[in-house]
């Protein structure tokens, strides 16, 4: 594979992290995390949104912008590697605003589901960042950039619920879908204006667009059959179509891969040991950050008797409950990232993977008070900093620098695929132990417990995992920082 790049290697000089390359860092971490902070406002603004347009469809409000985003991902990645990260990121985040204008001006809900559908496909780019961060900054610091830009996702998870609850209670629903647009925008402000562009470039050549869409719409239709599994019915022919259909079409992108001059995924990467039990095996650990699911619903459901075993706080209350995980939950992935410097990245997935296994057993116990979920709740937040942190760093390790596109968006995908797996088997263990009241689905005290478990199983199994991977390189030993002379 042969990589052009604009700037020479990195030198010693560059190592330390300038006032220029910190802010850039920051906007990094607000592109790569902007799409969730427009997802959890969407989640929120859903009651609002059902009750206003008198719809039964309310799902297809969260739905559509996830299935376009999957159907359009190999593209995306496919023309970072020839046309520039950041180009073809402001390029989509321009796209973006477009749904965002839609969705806000919406008189009806289909031209409302269109423009979330149009804006959704921003998320399938924002894994980007972490390409460029391999990229544009110093050898030394690309281990703690990416564990800062990973440890992001806990800013959103406590500044989130505090913005999306003050949106709502002043502005309505209509206030949040404009603040969409405004979080768009400053995306792309940031991308325009703070983040470099990467120099690392592949050659042009043609789109496979056979393998693009066997790919895309196979992902697609096994994403969308598992989302709809639990409503549905898991032995429905609906669902299972979706999901044999949609698996059959990847087993045939492989095979098309391995015929075509230009693939849109090299099978040649894709064969390599370190590649494929990386994207593997972090996958699976990753879907770990399901279990927020659980934790949503224990907290926002009422508390009935013998009904549900809910503690009914307020999405504001839940933040600030959860503010020293999120604290914790950064420190820790910005440690991690120096961490990673010096020591295998899949130990500290392996420690992660464990010490959340750890977190959700004492969880599993102990989930009846504030206090308890506050303090039995921080083990857990040790773990996951250290998987989101080693994940990204993992792609790093595994592959060469004109591949780190290909690689954070292959390990994207299947990331996808198997979180879509476990956040459903979660509500299928739920249900177990649930009771319906007026159509309305409850959830009891074994019910959580029982999931919370599920998940003491994925950080257990993917402790153990994570040996399928070979010895992966330190962060002072992979080929990275090509633009950091330059900085």
């Amino acid at each position: 594979m042969t990589t052009e790049t604009t700037a020479p290697p990195a030198t010693g000089s560059a190592s330390r992290l300038g006032a220029r390359l910190t802010v850039a860092l920051v906007c990094m971490v607000w592109a790569a995390h902007s799409s969730s902070l427009i997802a959890l406002l969407a989640g929120n603004s859903t009651a609002q949104i059902a009750t206003h347009f008198r719809t039964t469809q309310i799902a297809w409000f969260s739905l559509a912008p996830s299935l376009l985003s999957i159907l359009v991902a190999p593209a995306i990645y496919w023309a970072a590697t020839i046309y520039g990260k950041r180009r073809v990121m402001m390029i989509v985040a321009g796209v973006a605003i477009v749904g965002d204008l839609i969705a806000a001006v919406a008189t009806d809900y289909p031209v409302l589901v269109l423009g979330r559908a149009i804006s959704g496909v921003y998320s399938g780019a924002a894994v980007l960042t972490y390409a460029i961060t391999r990229d544009v900054f110093p050898k030394r610091s690309v281990g703690q950039a990416s564990g800062a830009l990973a440890g992001g996702v806990a800013l959103v998870g406590f500044i989130g619920p505090f913005m999306s609850a003050w949106i709502l209670d002043s502005a309505g629903y209509r206030g949040s879908l404009w603040a969409m647009v405004g979080i768009t925008a400053l995306t792309l402000v940031m991308l325009l204006v703070f983040i470099p562009e990467s120099p690392v470039r592949e050659p042009r050549k043609p789109f496979d667009w056979i393998g693009g869409l066997l790919l895309g719409a196979g992902l697609t239709a096994a994403v969308y059959g598992l989302g709809q599994g639990t409503s549905w019915g898991w032995t429905s022919g609906r669902v299972l179509g979706l999901i044999i259909g949609g698996l059959t079409a990847i087993v045939a992108f492989l095979f098309v891969e391995g015929k075509v001059a230009h693939p849109v995924f090299p099978v040649t990467l894709l064969r390599r040991r370190p590649v494929w039990s990386m994207i593997i095996v972090t996958s699976l650990v990753s879907s770990a950050m399901s279990v927020g699911t659980v934790g949503y619903l224990l907290a926002l459901m009422p508390h009935i008797p013998r009904v549900s075993a809910g503690l009914g706080f307020t999405a504001t209350h839940y933040a600030v409950i959860g503010l020293p995980s999120s604290v914790v939950m950064l420190a820790t992935a910005v440690y991690g990232g120096s961490l990673a410097r010096r020591h295998d990245p899949r130990l500290l997935l392996a420690a992660g993977s464990a010490l959340f296994a750890v977190g959700m057993a004492i969880t599993a116990v102990y989930h009846h008070t504030a206090n308890q979920i506050m303090f039995f709740g921080l083990p857990g937040s040790v773990g996951m900093g250290l998987i989101i942190t080693a994940s990204p760093i993992l792609v790093i390790s595994a592959v060469k620098p004109a591949e780190q596109a290909l690689g954070n968006g292959a390990q994207g995908m299947v990331s996808g695929l198997i979180g879509a797996f476990i956040t459903q088997l979660a509500y299928v263990v739920l249900a177990q132990n649930a009771h319906s009241v007026r159509g309305i689905q409850f959830y009891s005290d074994a019910s959580f417990t029982n999931a919370y478990w599920l998940f003491v199983g994925v950080g257990v199994v993917g402790a153990a995992a994570t040996f399928l991977m070979p010895r992966m390189k330190r962060m002072d030993e992979v080929e990275a920082g090509q633009a950091a002379a330059t900085s």
